[in-house]
Formats: structure tokens, sequence, C-alpha cells
């Protein structure tokens, strides 16, 4: 799944194309948009931001609606030249074309993608539910994250707990594990057991890295950890190797040194 840095690369990617200008075109191909006229509702209208929350994605237009679009596990936002040949996936996959001159904007496979009023975006039960974002480059809210957390489950994992959106906006299973190596905590200790000095460091420790991923694109030179197992720790060396399981609901990966996170 595409995770917080992922989506305000793209983002920023959008914003120079679409902020502050009318699209030239609008098209929907997915036939589950056939009836919903989004490029009449549009046409005309400028953009008036483009911005992320999260995993979430805004294009907002001066008419207050905005098109909101969360990638899940399948979907991808891309820029593209309008003539290209070569694109990242078949025309056919596309669920949201937007055009400015001989640029296009482009959703593909995305399981939500949704035209909201300005209004919905604030009280929409999931979007207000967000916990702090942990890529935006306004100061984190600490005090939000830390009070969130402590409403949780004190007996859940701690790993498992990062990818809760509601506690901290934007991590998934890629940084989740950074960010306890980083931080030198094991990912299964109960979170109820995790001090205020780590669980701060589980974020502050990990958000340059995710910021600078937002704003290259090239995640995987931070890895660490993830995608490791079996393979020497970087920080322990000889002495001890990644380990690899999954972890929550999901099953989602997690990988860890039973060394140096305690």
């Amino acid at each position: 799944m595409p995770e917080g840095d992922t989506i305000h690369y793209a983002a920023s990617r959008i914003r120079p194309v679409l902020e502050g200008h009318v699209p030239d075109e609008i098209r929907t191909p997915h036939r589950r948009f056939a009836r919903d006229r989004w490029p009449e509702k549009l046409a005309g209208h400028a953009v008036r931001s483009v911005d992320a929350h999260g995993k979430h994605l805004f294009i907002r237009f001066d008419n207050k609606l905005t098109l909101h679009g969360h990638l899940r596990m399948t979907g991808s936002w891309r820029v593209i030249p309008q003539h290209s040949t070569d694109w990242p996936r078949h025309p056919r996959r596309a669920w949201l074309v937007i055009r400015r001159g001989d640029m296009l904007v482009v959703q593909f496979d995305g399981p939500v993608l949704e035209l909201m009023t300005d209004s919905r975006t604030r009280f929409d039960k999931v979007l207000s539910a967000l916990g702090p974002d942990v890529v935006d480059r306004r100061p984190f809210d600490h005090a939000r994250y830390l009070r969130r957390l402590r409403e949780d489950d004190p007996t859940r994992p701690i790993g498992d707990a990062l990818l809760d959106q509601s506690i901290v906006a934007g991590m998934g299973t890629v940084w989740r594990s950074e960010a306890c190596w980083r931080a030198q905590v094991d990912p299964w200790r109960p979170t109820g057991t995790i001090s205020d000095e780590e669980a701060l460091a589980l974020v502050d420790l990990v958000r340059p890295f995710m910021q600078q991923s937002a704003r290259d694109g090239f995640q995987d030179r931070h890895k660490q950890v993830y995608g490791r197992a079996r393979e020497l720790c970087k920080r322990c060396g000889r002495l001890s190797r990644i380990k690899g399981a999954t972890q929550g609901d999901n099953n989602r990966p997690l990988f860890w040194c039973p060394r140096c996170q305690t």
C-alpha cells in the first residue's frame, strides 16, 4: 500500500500541473462513474489546491468541490505527457484523467475515488478521525499523537498501533518497521509499556526520512530493515540477523532486529 510519503510526492508532482489552473479536460473512463457527470460539474473551474493528509490526496476546485482519492493496495497517481506511448499501466485501467495543456494527471486502479463537497471533507467520519500527518512539513502535533496513542488498547503491539491512521496518519508497513528499528523499540511490545519518550522517538526519528522521500520519491534508499529478513542487522553487525513476520489482523509484513530492539 502506498504510504504517506508516496502520496505527498504524488501531490507535489500534480500541484504544478493543476493548481491555479482550469483543466482543459476531465475524463472518468471507468464505468462506475458513467452517470456521475463529474466532467460537467467541474468544467470551467480552477483547481484551488492539491494537498495530502496521510494516505489521502485531495484536488480542490474553486466551486467548493473536491476530488478525494485513496489508493489502498492497488492504486497509483501519475503525471504523464499527453502524447506519451509509455504509460505505466494500460490506459483502460485509468479511473480519472485530468488534462491541462500537454500533461495528464491520471489515477489508475484507485479503489477510493469520490467527488465531495468541501464541507464533507471536514466532517466525513474517516477523514475527520485521521491523526496528525507524519509527513506534513508543518510542526507535528505531538500532544494529539500521544493522546490518541494512550486512548488506544494498551495491550496492542506498538507496531500494529503505528498502522492505525487515527493515531498517526501516513505510516504504513515499511515505515513502521523503520520507525521501530530507528527508535530501538521491539514492535511486539504492548503499547501500554511504551514511554512517552519512546513513542515520540518512533515518530521523530523516521519523520525526516519520510519527508525526504516525499520530496524526491526515493523511498528505498532509507530502508534499513524492511524486506531484509535473515540479513545482518546494520546496527548490530554480525551479532544479529533481521527477523521477518506478519502482525495484526491484516497480517501486514514486519521486520525487526531481536537483539537491539527491546
